[in-house]
C-alpha cells in the first residue's frame, strides 16, 4: 500500500511505500514519463539508504526510469549476519516486492529491471530464473552471483555482471557465475576499484555501464543481443 507522498508527490518525488505481506519500508520514486522500473536489492547489511544505491537510483531516474529500493529485512531479522546470506529469504522478499509493483497501477506494466548490490545480485538472480520475461534486465554491482549457483544455468536475462579490478577474490566469484549464466551477458571490470567502489570516478563508472544496460534492454524497442562479453576496463 502507499503511505506518505514526499516532494512532489508519486510522480517526480519520492513516496514512502511499505511492501506486504512483511510491510517493509521502501521507497518508490516515479519520474515524469518513467519508461521502465528497476528494482533494487542490497546486500550485506545495507539497506534502502544505502548511499551508493541512492546514487545509482538517483541516476536512472534522471533518464526516466522510476526506481523502488526497499529494505529485505525486518529490523528483528537484521541482527542475525546468517539472514544476509540467506539468499531464498532475499529473493522471496524481492519476489513479494515485484508482485506488489506488478500491482500498482503506474508501474505495474513497466518493464521491468534488478539492481543487486553483494548477496542482493543473488537474490536478483533467483528471482529472474522464477520470473523469467517479466524481468528484462539484471545488474550486479560487486554482487555475489555464485550464491545463486543452483539457478544460473536458467537465467536467460540480459546480466551485467559489474566487479572492482582490486576486488580480486569476488572478480573470480563473479568469473566463474558468468561462464554458467544462459542468457545475454557481460563482466565488466573497473580498474582501480574496490569492492564497494569509494575510488574516485568508481562509482560514476558503475552508475554509467548500468544505465546503459537497462537502457539496451528495458525499453520496448531494443534489440535483443544475443552475444556475450568479458572486459576488463
Amino acid at each position: 500500500m502507499i503511505l506518505s507522498p514526499q516532494s512532489s508527490g508519486r510522480h517526480g518525488g519520492a513516496t514512502e511505500v511499505s511492501i506486504p505481506p512483511t510491510e517493509l519500508p521502501g521507497t518508490l520514486r516515479i519520474p515524469e514519463g518513467a519508461n521502465a522500473i528497476v528494482v533494487f536489492a542490497h546486500g550485506s547489511g545495507s539497506s534502502r539508504l544505502s548511499p551508493r544505491n541512492v546514487a545509482v537510483a538517483n541516476a536512472l531516474n534522471a533518464r526516466r526510469m522510476a526506481t523502488l529500493l526497499f529494505d529485505l529485512l525486518t529490523p528483528d531479522e537484521e541482527p542475525d549476519r546468517a539472514n544476509v546470506f540467506n539468499i531464498r529469504l532475499l529473493a522471496e522478499r524481492l519476489l513479494d516486492a515485484v508482485r506488489w509493483l506488478n500491482r500498482e497501477p503506474h508501474v505495474g506494466a513497466l518493464p521491468l529491471g534488478l539492481f543487486g548490490a553483494s548477496t542482493g545480485a543473488a537474490a536478483a538472480i533467483v528471482v529472474a530464473a522464477k520470473l523469467g520475461d517479466r524481468v528484462g534486465a539484471v545488474v550486479s554491482r560487486g554482487g555475489r552471483p555464485d550464491l545463486a549457483c543452483d539457478v544460473l544455468d536458467q537465467v536467460r536475462t540480459p546480466t551485467l555482471l559489474i566487479v572492482g579490478g582490486d576486488d580480486t577474490v569476488v572478480i573470480e566469484l563473479n568469473e566463474r557465475a558468468f561462464e554458467r549464466l544462459a542468457g545475454p551477458k557481460t563482466l565488466e571490470i573497473v580498474p582501480g576499484a574496490s569492492h564497494l567502489f569509494p575510488e574516485p570516478g568508481a562509482l560514476e563508472a558503475v552508475i554509467g555501464l548500468a544505465a546503459q544496460w537497462f537502457e539496451d534492454h528495458l525499453a520496448t524497442n531494443a534489440p535483443k543481443r544475443t552475444s556475450s562479453a568479458k572486459t576488463r576496463g
